[in-house]
């Protein structure tokens, strides 16, 4: 007997972690599950992969090819979901296209990427029609549309429903190497134009399967099963809507994608589709619960991941409240996005402020995520729940780089770990707190004061509605914080001293200093937040620096 036993079969299956393995089990076990399209259309699993089978036939008919990239611009809708799948699975690449950003934003983004075609919803046909004199060269459009008479002054190639249509359902999707690229997308940053990630089929399939070994298992709260109804709230041009609807089409659940995020409708889709599941920033979970409609709405199934922003503990509660299980996750485009997600132990869910605070947590890791708190030569900081650092990170499923970047693409990567810029600090039961990003915290006479610890403190009065603090200029200490917020409706009586008697019972308590306490406290009518709700800072600092 030889010392190596092991042997390979001639046609034993080499599997690549290709996307299209994502539907076998759904296809196999529950054919006849729903997902709906607000209250347009529905249809089953069975007729879901059938319809990513025409797209893809429609495209190769459009002339897209293996190595093209796709774009798509739309609502969170049935098409996007197809889209996931079909320009993919095809070889090609999905560029999913952030309508939030300026026009000359977006046109950037259409050039650098190289897209072959464009599928745009017609809301969004102006924007291309004013874009469209700028661009390197001209892209046909596909036509997607909710209304059959929907006005556009753009010339198609082709209208969604009716390319599928007149397409067969039998694509000969092919094997190929699992590290081809999968999908890309632009995010935007503090300066210059926005930067393209970009990620594999490989890094998707172990991002689905890592969240899904991550959900599945939580059983105490931010679960995620197969009898779950799941409904988006963060759009899935936003990092592929955290990955979700992968995990979701993998696991077969009902899905529910919900258009435009106007708080009526999705009031009325959580009642009226029974949905369970869902994930947003913190913004979108505040106007729900802000919108008189959903005192009518049974809130008490909901479970909702919290993301993209730092959840303010007062947030947690109101919705704590409603009965909604609200659990933190955290994540950004170059990660997947996600890292960790705040699960509690059975001795952690106390019903009191301790339990509040670590489910605002940052989390902890997801299975296959290495995720250290580091100092300037990249050694790890002790885990004891103070001593802080850059967060750096290492999974699978992270982004090599940078589309055309080389030099963003290395400083990302500095050191074989992947540069988040977040300044955090972790425990001794592996949660993660983020403190602030490291270019927002405040350096002041040399001390630093977290903006996020200041937001969510200031928050937590009862009259305030939200609130954002930055550093400013000063010319004594280098910089002192500016706390800007904004009253609670009939809350017009609130003024700057009330905050200030409010942030001194946190520094008698110890929580902050009593040099963090802002001199400087303005009300506005509104804070300005980026393209996927965070809190524009940079454009805050324009403003008010």
């Amino acid at each position: 007997m030889t010392d190596d036993i092991a042997c390979t079969a001639p046609e034993a299956w080499d599997a690549p972690l290709l996307l299209g393995q994502l539907l076998l089990a759904p296809l196999a076990t529950r054919p006849g599950q729903t997902i709906a399209y607000a209250d347009l259309r529905r249809h089953d699993y069975r007729e879901f992969v059938a319809r990513v089978g025409r797209l893809a036939r429609a495209l190769a008919a459009l002339g897209v090819k293996p190595g093209d990239t796709v774009a798509v611009m739309d609502w969170d809708s049935h098409r996007y979901l197809e889209c996931f799948f079909a320009v993919p699975m095809m070889g090609a690449v999905l560029h999913s296209i952030n309508v939030r950003l300026a026009p000359e934003q977006i046109r950037y983004c259409i050039d650098h990427a190289d897209d072959a075609i464009i599928l745009a919803h017609t809301d969004f046909h102006p924007l291309l029609a004013e874009i469209a004199p700028a661009l390197e060269r001209p892209r046909p459009v596909v036509r997607l549309e909710d209304d059959a008479d929907a006005p556009s002054t753009l010339e198609c190639v082709g209208e969604y429903e009716a390319l599928l249509a007149g397409a067969g359902a039998d694509f000969a999707f092919a094997e190929f190497d699992e590290n081809t690229r999968a999908t890309s997308f632009y995010t935007t940053g503090t300066t210059g134009n926005p930067k393209g990630v970009w990620y594999t089929h490989r890094k998707l399939v172990l991002h689905t399967l890592a969240l899904m070994a991550d959900l599945g298992t939580a059983r105490l709260n931010g679960g995620f099963h197969r009898d779950d109804v799941y409904m988006p709230m963060t759009p899935m041009f936003h990092v592929h809507a955290w990955g979700v609807p992968y995990a979701a089409t993998c696991m077969g659940v009902k899905q529910v994608y919900p258009g435009r995020y106007e708080p009526a409708r999705l009031l009325r889709l959580i009642r009226d589709e029974g949905v369970t599941f869902s994930h947003c920033v913190p913004t979108i979970l505040a106007m729900l619960l802000d919108d008189p409609a959903s005192h009518d709405v049974d809130l008490s199934r909901l479970k909702v991941i919290v993301g993209g922003a730092a959840m303010p503990q007062a947030l947690a509660r109101r919705a704590l409240e409603r009965g909604i299980d609200v659990t933190t996750g955290y994540g950004m485009s170059e990660t997947g996005p996600v890292l960790t997600v705040a699960h509690l132990d059975r001795d952690m869910l106390a019903g009191d402020d301790r339990e509040i605070a670590l489910r605002c947590r940052t989390g902890r890791p997801l299975p296959l995520v290495d995720l250290r708190v580091v100092d300037e030569d990249m050694t790890a900081r002790p885990a004891d729940g103070a001593s802080e650092g850059e967060v750096v990170v290492r999974a699978p499923w992270l982004t090599p780089g940078y589309l055309a970047d080389a030099g963003a693409s290395a400083a990302l990567w500095s050191g074989g770990m992947l540069h988040t810029g977040d300044l955090g600090r972790l425990d001794a039961q592996g949660f993660l707190q983020v403190s602030d990003r490291l270019k927002d915290v405040i350096k002041s006479g040399g001390e630093w004061v977290s903006s996020l610890l200041l937001e969510d403190l200031v928050s937590r009065h009862p009259e305030v509605a939200e609130a954002a603090v930055i550093g400013i200029a000063d010319a004594r200490w280098g910089e002192r914080p500016l706390a800007l917020v904004v009253r609670r409706e009939g809350a017009q009586a609130l003024d700057a001293a009330a905050l200030r008697a409010h942030l001194q019972t946190f520094v008698d308590d110890g929580v902050i200093s009593p040099w963090a306490v802002p001199e400087r406290i303005e009300f506005v009518d509104a804070i300005a937040r980026t393209s996927v709700g965070k809190i524009d800072k940079k454009r805050l600092r324009a403003l008010h620096g």
